[in-house]
């Protein structure tokens, strides 16, 4: 028999904790990604005086790349029981949410390189790749675990799939219904 402290653990795991710890691998795998991209294209490989070169614009493809990354991750592995039957729908909203998350870490590093004049690359790595990426990532999840990956969603295939299963329990007991009444 449980306890009510091995119910409550049972219960924050089920509910959150299962899906952070699975979202902070997907998430540790698009920092990989993110990070690496950001670096080569703030190096140089491609040339100079591109936008891409620039902190925002390494920024913003670095972020675009990891996020249809790790959308494929929570959506097959950290989500896969509340994924969406529409995964276009999805995908957008998965994208919309990144991209405010991206907004995030653009911010931390706007004010840092531009405002506050810290331009050097380890600079602009702490301020968009620890300081932004801690705050981007806890609005990321909150968002992704409760409106893209929702229980309530009415086309999540665990909810389609809820419904279903209620429908043929109706049409087994109402199909028994008329043999009871014949005995």
């Amino acid at each position: 028999m449980a306890g009510p402290l091995t119910r409550a653990f049972n219960y924050v795991y089920t509910r959150l904790l299962r899906y952070a710890v699975k979202f902070g691998v997907v998430g540790l795998i698009g920092y990989v990604i993110d990070v690496g991209i950001f670096n080569f294209l703030r190096l140089g490989f491609f040339g100079s005086d591109h936008f891409w070169q620039g902190p925002l614009g390494a920024k913003i493809i670095s972020v675009t790349i990891a996020t249809l990354a790790t959308w494929f991750g929570n959506r097959y592995w950290t989500f896969r029981e509340n994924r969406r039957q529409n995964f276009m729908v999805e995908l957008l909203e998965f994208s919309v949410i990144a991209a405010v998350g991206m907004g995030i870490s653009l911010l931390f590093l706007f004010v840092s390189h531009y405002v506050l004049g810290f331009t050097s690359l380890v600079a602009d790595n702490i301020s968009t790749n620890v300081i932004g990426l801690f705050f981007a990532t806890a609005f990321r999840f909150l968002l992704y675990r409760y409106w893209v990956y929702g229980h309530n969603r009415s086309d999540g295939l665990a909810t389609i799939a809820r419904r279903e299963a209620e429908l043929r329990l109706i049409a087994e007991s109402s199909a028994d219904e008329p043999a009871a009444l014949n005995r």
